[in-house]
Formats: structure tokens, C-alpha cells, sequence
């Protein structure tokens, strides 16, 4: 496991953006990177480094990821027929931590992983712990009766800060939800301009 959890919001300064759209992100207060000279760093950033940025940008995202895993996703969107950049975000908006992000059960991606961790998801009624689980179409995503009444999950779903997209349905009242149909990526309502085209070509160097 990769320790993001831990400093989660160093990652926007590092590359400056706000990565999550959050109004709690230090980003807002401070666009510069991180450290004692972060506000003098000002060189110019090859070709490599401009993939490199567009790669962590988007493999953070999508929170504890780790590179092997990132790369083992991008290797089976390009073995897939199609394009491959369309095959990729497919991929990663169909991982169940995306899922009930998207879907507004939880406030974070980071915690959308340790509420599957701790078993309070069902897919299809069953229970499922692991985040990586591949939502399929159709499959019923449900929050276990218990669950429904913890605190962060009716702060996530009262919260302003995100919608939630149109190729997913979602019924607050039963508190279920689905995948209606694997995104575009431009239906994918990111905060900030991502360029899996660029995570491409640095996969292709």
C-alpha cells in the first residue's frame, strides 16, 4: 500500500493543482510546491517530466494506486480493441473505490477505499472488501444496513461539493446504486485538465 493516506494533499502542491477539487486542499492557500525553496523552483520542465506530471496526475487521482498496479491497468487497455485512452479511463472509473466515490457515498477516494476495506459495500448482494473490484454494467453497488447511518457517508451525500455523473444511477432512499454505462473520458467530471494522452506516450517511450 502506498503511504498517501497519510499526506494525500502534498500531491497538489507537488504538482500544482488542486487535485480533488477540495476547498479544504492547501493548494488554495498555497500554489506553490512544497519545501523551503518551493516558491523560487521555476525551470522549465522537459518532455519527460510534462509525461511524468501528466501520469501521477491522473494515478492520483484515482488515490492509493500503486505504479505496478497503474501500469498493469495501462497494459490492458492497450491490449483491449479500441482506443486505448478511452480504454484506460474505462478502466480506472470502473474500480468499486471509483464507483462509490462517483456515487457520493463517501466523502474521498482515499476513504472510499477503507469503507470497502471494512466490508460496509455490497455488490450485487454480496459483500465485497476489495477496492480494485471490477463493476461491471448493471451491478447493484448497496451500502450494508449499518452503514447506511454512519456520519461521513450522510455528510457525502449531502455535500455540495461534486455531482453525481450521468452514467451513473444512484437511489439515496435504498441507498444503492449502479455503473449504467463505462464513461467516455469526456463524461468524466475531473476537477482538473487531465492528459491521459500524455500517460500514453510516457508508457510508450
Amino acid at each position: 500500500m502506498t503511504k498517501r493516506i497519510q499526506a494525500k494533499y502534498k500531491i497538489n502542491r507537488r504538482l500544482g493543482v488542486n487535485l480533488w477539487g477540495r476547498p479544504k486542499s492547501p493548494f488554495n492557500k498555497r500554489d506553490y510546491a512544497p519545501g523551503e525553496h518551493g516558491q523560487n523552483r521555476r525551470r522549465k520542465v522537459s518532455d519527460y517530466g510534462t509525461q511524468l506530471n501528466a501520469k501521477q496526475m491522473l494515478k492520483g487521482y484515482y488515490g492509493n494506486i500503486t505504479e505496478k498496479q497503474f501500469r498493469s491497468l495501462f497494459a490492458e487497455a492497450v491490449r483491449r480493441r479500441g482506443d486505448t485512452i478511452e480504454n484506460f479511463i474505462g478502466i480506472l472509473e470502473q474500480r468499486l473505490d471509483a464507483v462509490i466515490y462517483r456515487l457520493k457515498f463517501v466523502p474521498t477516494v482515499f476513504s472510499a477505499r477503507q469503507f470497502i476495506s471494512h466490508g460496509h459495500i455490497l455488490v450485487n448482494g454480496k459483500r465485497v472488501t476489495i477496492p480494485s473490484y471490477r463493476v461491471r454494467e448493471g451491478d447493484v453497488v448497496e451500502v450494508r444496513g449499518k452503514s447506511r447511518e454512519i456520519p461521513m457517508v450522510l455528510e457525502a451525500i449531502e455535500s455540495p461539493e461534486r455531482d453525481v455523473p450521468e452514467y451513473m444511477a444512484v437511489d439515496y432512499g435504498k441507498m444503492t446504486g449502479s455503473l449504467v454505462r463505462v464513461p467516455a473520458f469526456a463524461e468524466v467530471p475531473y476537477p482538473v485538465v487531465m492528459q491521459p494522452n500524455l500517460v500514453v506516450e510516457f508508457y510508450s517511450r
